[in-house]
């Protein structure tokens, strides 16, 4: 049995452009909102969503939504400690990268209560698992066979982007990049080098 989203605190860790469409989306529905981004957002300023620090979003969220990229600094951000900050029966969603938890302190808050449900569209070794149809086949991870087997867990393997408007974007995008690149040598959305 599931439950309403009205009257829930949802913490959602990132704010940038996917957090603050579901900050509007979730104040629509009558949540509390609080976030927790280095960089507030000013669209969530302006829908009152309340920024904290992380263990303060943990304590209070009845669902923990992930939307922050990968860095040092992010790389198991929900870890043991976390998990034990988080409030009892709290539902964990990533949709940002898998890294981002540590799989295994989550089955061990899965198994204590802690996290009363699980929803990823990533995994940390998600290459040789989500890309493939594995049905007929032993999954050789036994940290992911071991979150199959909970009833509590969603995986859909990023599936969330999965739609006809998504995939339409993304092929427009990729040529008008490739496109601007053949006549001006530059893409329009040029991909930032990591050396700065």
């Amino acid at each position: 049995m599931g439950f309403d989203l009205h009257s829930k605190t949802v913490g959602i860790v990132g704010t940038g452009q996917i957090g603050a469409v579901l900050a509007r989306i979730l104040r629509g529905f009558g949540c509390r909102v609080l976030a927790c981004d280095p960089s507030p957002h000013p669209d969530c300023l302006d829908l009152g969503v309340s920024y904290v620090d992380l263990a303060e979003l943990l304590a209070e969220s009845d669902i923990v939504t992930l939307q922050c990229p990968l860095t040092p600094q992010t790389h198991h951000l929900i870890d043991d400690r976390a998990v034990a900050r988080m409030k009892t029966g709290a539902m964990l969603v990533n949709t940002s990268r898998g890294a981002v938890i540590d799989t295994r302190s989550v089955i061990r808050g899965l198994k204590s209560g802690r996290i009363g449900s699980l929803g990823l569209d990533v995994y940390e070794e998600e290459g040789e698992l989500f890309f493939e149809d594995l049905s007929n086949q032993i999954i050789p991870d036994d940290v992911f066979a071991r979150l199959l087997t909970f009833p509590n867990v969603l995986i859909t393997g990023h599936q969330g982007f999965f739609t006809i408007e998504a995939l339409t974007g993304i092929a427009e995008t990729t040529i008008g990049n490739i496109t601007a690149f053949e006549r001006d040598g530059r893409a329009i959305h040029p991909v930032p080098d990591p050396a700065g």
